[in-house]
C-alpha cells in the first residue's frame, strides 16, 4: 500500500509541475538548444515550437477551443483515426469519443482520446493523453498577445516508461514533426477566420513556425 500511495503522490506532483510550467519561460531558462528529440528536464521530454498570427488572441484562442470531434485536428486526420483504431485494438478509448460540446469546453471533458486538463479562456488548453502510451504524455497550446497580433504556442510533453517509453517517442519523433507542425500552421491559418477585424490579405505577413 506505501509503494502505491507513493506512486500515487509523485504522479499528482508531476500533474502539478506540468500544470505550473509556463513552457515558454522554461525553456529560455533552461538555456538548452532544442535537438532531435525535444528539449529534455530530467526524465521529461518536451517539444515545443510557436507562429505568430496578425489574429487577436481572442480569434487565434477560438481555433485552437474547437479542436477534436467533428473539428478534427486541423492536419493529418487520418492518421489520428489510425492511432485511434491501433488505440482501440490494444484496449484504448479510440476517438470514438469526440466531444461534448463543438465550441464550448471545460475542464475533464474527453476530447477524442484525449482529456481537458487545463482551460483558461482565450489564453491555454492543455490535454492529457487517455490512449494507450508507454508513459504519460500532454499537449498544450497558449496563446500570447504581442504587438502585431498573438503567438500560439503548442507544446507536446511526454514522460517516458522505461527504454520502451524512450523508444516510442524517438520513433515517433519525425512523425509528430510532421504532424503536429502541419496542425499549428492551420491552427493559425484557421484563427484569422474568427477575427473579422484583421483582413487576410497578400499583403498580410505569412504565418512561420519556429522551434524553442
Amino acid at each position: 500500500r506505501s509503494l502505491s500511495e507513493a506512486i500515487a503522490r509523485a504522479l499528482v506532483n508531476e500533474d502539478r509541475e506540468v500544470a505550473e510550467t509556463q513552457w515558454s519561460d522554461a525553456l529560455s531558462a533552461s538555456g538548452q538548444q532544442k535537438t532531435w528529440g525535444g528539449v529534455r528536464f530530467g526524465s521529461r521530454l518536451v517539444d515545443s515550437r510557436t507562429a505568430e498570427s496578425s489574429a487577436s488572441p481572442a480569434a487565434a484562442f477560438a481555433a485552437i477551443q474547437r479542436i477534436g470531434g467533428k473539428t478534427g485536428w486541423y492536419y493529418g486526420n487520418w492518421l489520428w483515426r489510425v492511432r485511434g483504431f491501433f488505440d482501440l485494438l490494444v484496449g484504448g478509448v479510440g476517438v470514438r469519443r469526440g466531444r461534448r460540446d463543438p465550441i464550448n469546453i471545460r475542464v475533464g471533458d474527453a476530447l477524442d482520446f484525449w482529456r481537458v486538463e487545463g482551460y483558461e479562456p482565450g489564453r491555454l488548453l492543455r490535454l492529457r493523453a487517455e490512449m494507450k502510451v508507454p508513459g504519460r504524455a500532454w499537449l498544450e497550446f497558449e496563446v500570447t498577445e504581442h504587438e502585431r497580433g498573438s503567438s500560439v504556442r503548442q507544446t507536446a510533453i511526454f514522460d517516458p516508461v522505461g527504454l520502451f517509453g524512450l523508444a516510442y517517442w524517438y520513433a515517433l519523433y519525425p512523425l509528430h514533426q510532421f504532424v503536429f507542425g502541419g496542425m499549428l500552421r492551420n491552427v493559425v491559418r484557421a484563427g484569422k477566420k474568427f477575427d473579422s477585424d484583421v483582413p487576410v490579405s497578400i499583403d498580410s505577413p505569412t504565418p512561420h513556425t519556429h522551434a524553442s
